[in-house]
């Protein structure tokens, strides 16, 4: 599940950067690269998780699925929060800078 969510993440993030010039500019491309490299680290962990269970890792308890998910969201949260700060502290549009000198 944090595999998929992140995945997901990663891929909305991705064509947003690539299709808006606008999203470029608010440095999306952190997020991409952050979204596809827990992608990746989930991806990892769901092969050598699958090496130890077998065919039972296709057969999840509802519990952990909840648990997988929350862990997911809670991924992509942090995620958001981070890159919030980069925008923040890059100020790419001046705002935060105009905002000071008022």
């Amino acid at each position: 599940m944090t595999l998929l969510i992140c995945v997901f993440a990663a891929v909305i993030s991705t064509v947003l950067w690539y299709s808006r010039e606008g999203c470029r500019i608010m440095k999306t491309a952190v997020l991409c690269w952050m979204f596809w490299g827990a992608s990746l680290m989930w991806l990892i962990d769901a092969v050598f998780e699958y090496r130890e269970l077998g065919a039972e890792f296709f057969t999840p308890a509802v519990s952990d699925m909840l648990n997988d998910a929350f862990l997911g969201v809670s991924v992509v949260a942090l995620g958001l929060v981070i890159w919030l700060a980069v925008v923040l502290i890059a100020d790419p549009k001046g705002t935060v800078k105009a905002a000071l000198k008022k």
